[in-house]
This record gives C-alpha cells, structure tokens and sequence, in this order.
C-alpha cells in the first residue's frame, strides 16, 4: 500500500513513517515544511493519505485528495467551523475517515463508556479526568471531550447543557445530569483518561492509560488500510473496527 503522511516532521508524523515503513507499506511522500521533507504528496502515486499536519493546512489538503479519488484519514485537531466544512465535503467525493484519538483501545473504551452511562443510570455521577505531558497546549484532551459525549449519549442527556470545564469557589451542589471534566498536566504522560461513574454505595472506574504514542500510529494507519477502496463517506474509528 502507499501512502502520504502529512506532517512527517512531528512527532506523531515521525512514528507514522516508521511504523508504516515496518509494516511494509510504502511511504511515497513525507510532507513537511522542514527542511529534508517533501513539501507535496502531488505527483506522487497515492492510495491513502494520513494528515497529522496543522489544522489550516487541511482544506488544501483534502480537497486535492478529493479531486484525485484518494482515501484520506485526518488525524489532525483543532479544526474551525470552516476547516470543518471542507472535511465534510470532501467525504462525499472519497471515504474519509477523521478521530482525535485512533487508539484502539480509547475507541473501545467510547463504547464501554456509553454502555455503562445507560446502564448505570443517573444515579451514578460522571467524572472524566485526563492527563497529559506538561508541553501538551489545549485542554481539555478532545479524547476527554469524546468520552464525555460518549457518557452523555448513554445517559440520554444533551452534552451541551451538562458539561461542566473543572470547578471553581462557591460551585453548589452537584446536579444530577452533571458530566465535569478534569486536565491534568505534567512530566511526560503520553495520556491518561479515566472515567468515573460514582454511585452511593460504589464507583466504577473506566481507565486508559497511552504508554507509547505507536497505539495512535497504528490505529491511523490501520484506519487507512481501512479506508483504501471504501465508499465515500465521513466515517470515525469506530467504524473502522466494527464497533
């Protein structure tokens, strides 16, 4: 298989041209703006492309890959609403396949999440703390945000109106349709979520802990050997592993 990892200079695009060289795929473009990168997959024979680039190099990037019939999988974050809307166009020309987090494990942990939230009720109160390495910029982690819109799917209430960015002072009693979400960072934690369910008379916890970032390359080279071939669409993680 051949394919194009934008963003082949950051640390993420770095694992991601090594793990796929040890798979025995073919890296045909490293794109980079460093000097030693190529600067465009363009010309290059393409099956799928892996974008772990900057958010406002997307739009460009996509829409090329559409007009060309090249399966894409965005791994980048921080979209704006109109980097967004190129994503969305460019999937129904070629299957795309976009997450913030390709882990299979946090992937399988979206599931397990939402199927405790039904399960459990709202007698149980949801918390989801994440940690991070101290050079990590935003918070909270869009996996944190993904797992609490996971809860809040389960339990059937809008994540909008429950979510709750740490606490403060006088905060008051906590509601029962509360989700709150906890950043933590320091030293090197390549990433931490767990997410608590605490009852009267017990508490869940849900926990997964990133010890290499290879679990988010694999993932997203899997996702692209997944995509290869499929039909247009915006398709997550989730789909890709049957979930």
């Amino acid at each position: 298989m051949k394919v194009a990892i934008l963003g082949a200079a950051g640390r993420m695009g770095r694992m991601l041209v090594s793990l796929a060289e040890e798979r025995g795929m073919e890296v045909v473009a490293k794109v980079d703006l460093a000097d030693g990168y190529d600067r465009t997959w363009e010309g290059a024979e393409v099956d799928a492309i892996v974008d772990f680039s900057f958010h406002s190099a997307v739009p460009g990037n996509i829409s090329k890959a559409a007009e060309k019939g090249i399966a894409y999988v965005v791994g980048t974050t921080g979209l704006d609403a109109a980097e967004q809307a190129a994503v969305d166009a460019a999937s129904a020309k070629i299957p795309v396949v976009q997450s913030v987090n390709y882990s299979l494990g946090v992937n399988l942990l979206l599931d397990l999440v939402e199927k405790a939230a039904r399960t459990l009720g709202p007698g149980y109160d949801i918390e989801v703390v994440e940690m991070h390495h101290r050079h990590k910029k935003d918070a909270p982690s869009g996996t944190a945000l993904m797992l609490a819109k996971a809860a809040a799917k389960g339990r059937g209430v809008d994540f909008a109106s429950s979510a709750v960015f740490g606490r403060k002072g006088e905060t008051g009693e906590r509601t029962d349709d509360e989700i709150a979400i906890h950043a933590l960072r320091g030293g090197s934690v390549v990433g931490d979520h767990t997410v608590m369910f605490a009852g009267e008379v017990e508490r869940v916890e849900l926990v997964h802990r990133a010890q290499d970032r290879r679990a988010f390359a694999a993932g997203a080279l899997k996702a692209a050997e997944w995509a290869a071939g499929r039909a247009c669409g915006l398709y997550t993680m989730r789909d890709v592993l049957g979930l």
